[in-house]
């Protein structure tokens, strides 16, 4: 294939919203802490980061076992709901200062350049999030846990997020930040970007610390020129 006609393949940007559009983690620890503290559990970052990327009542039932606690499924709905109306409140006074470093720079520069974008997150809350921060109208599709209920790694989420954009998987170029989400981009043929992580470590394309500083044409020169031959190779930015 030549280059530019690899260039040209590239027609939309998906991103998971969790640690690369912002970092909300602190504010389910605070939401979890809510709650815990009336068990009589205590919750630390490092609690949080065991909690990550679990759903809602999956979190609640590991408070529980680190607190070797029994609830019923009632009072287990009860729990979660109180704590998902503590992170609705918290999340609601999130400003647009707190997007991380270069991402609106980096989806309006994709808006500029005629590319689709989506979101894909597990969290039912991710468009008040987006408002929250004043990220919404940068979407053209949004899928969240209330579109799908199968989570990464199954590719359920970016198989819609494709559809909606009305793209083959291909054309598309997944931004995750956990294993789990470049596994299930992987398994349905996009092109993937591990943000934060290393690449050899979860099998994405190529990765990258942050947005801050990136541009599209550095993004497209690191990318593989065909799916079928990774490169697994870093952005450097100076």
């Amino acid at each position: 294939m030549h280059m530019q006609e690899y260039f040209n393949q590239i027609k939309a940007f998906v991103f998971d919203l969790d640690g690369v559009i912002v970092d909300t983690r602190p504010y389910h620890l605070m939401a979890w802490q809510h709650v815990a503290e009336d068990f009589g559990v205590r919750i630390d970052e490092g609690h949080n980061e065991v909690l990550r990327g679990l759903s809602r009542m999956k979190s609640l039932e590991k408070i529980l076992e680190w607190g070797n606690l029994y609830l019923t499924e009632a009072e287990k709905l009860y729990w979660s709901d109180l704590k998902n109306n503590k992170y609705l409140e918290l999340i609601a006074q999130m400003i647009p200062d707190e997007v991380l470093p270069g991402v609106r720079v980096f989806l309006e520069a994709a808006k500029e350049g005629g590319y689709k974008t989506a979101l894909v997150s597990s969290s039912k809350n991710a468009r008040s999030v987006l408002r929250s921060v004043r990220l919404e109208s940068f979407f053209d599709a949004v899928i969240d846990g209330n579109v799908t209920k199968k989570s990464k790694p199954a590719p359920d989420c970016f198989l819609l997020a494709a559809d909606a954009l009305d793209l083959h998987p291909s054309e598309c170029v997944v931004f995750e930040d956990a294993p789990n989400g470049v596994m299930a981009a992987k398994h349905c043929n996009f092109m993937t970007v591990a943000v934060g992580m290393h690449s050899h470590i979860c099998f994405a394309d190529t990765d990258i610390k942050g947005f801050d500083g990136l541009t599209i044409c550095q993004l497209k020169k690191a990318l593989p020129m065909g799916i079928e031959e990774p490169l697994n190779t870093s952005i450097s930015i100076n």
